[in-house]
């Protein structure tokens, strides 16, 4: 194991609102860390489909830790915007983020994520994202 995803591993493990989602790393990068999740009923909205608040979640994070896979030891990253387009409803078993860098910086770190519902082997895009991250 990496250095980095040592620290992806350690941060991700003291975030408990992915414990409480049921949210695991699925896969992790340089630039690039995926977040995976499933449609628990305790995480759907009223029509059935899984909450947009979940797959904003794991996007959010899985973009926040694909730039943290860029940065020096010691670094952090924060959130400082973020923007969701909802696509389709997200009906299936599972979703999985996979969160990408667009522009590492400096000052600020331009990120995205796409979220898809999977059901089995097929996969259905639910939802974008794309955010800045700011180290700190």
């Amino acid at each position: 194991m990496t250095e980095i995803e040592a620290r992806i591993r350690d941060s991700f493990a003291r975030q408990s609102m992915m414990a409480t989602l049921g949210a695991t790393l699925a896969g992790i990068e340089p630039g690039k860390v995926a977040i995976s999740a499933p449609i628990l009923p305790t995480s759907l909205q009223q029509h059935g489909a899984g909450h947009a608040g979940l797959a904003f979640s794991i996007g959010d994070s899985a973009a926040g830790y694909s730039a943290l896979s860029l940065m020096p030891e010691g670094a952090e990253v924060m959130t400082v915007e973020m923007k969701i387009n909802l696509m389709s409803p997200a009906t299936g078993e599972r979703l999985i983020a996979e969160g990408r860098v667009i522009r590492p910086g400096r000052r600020i770190v331009v990120v995205a994520a796409d979220v898809w519902a999977l059901t089995g082997e097929a996969r259905k895009h639910v939802a974008m994202l794309q955010g800045t991250m700011i180290p700190v």
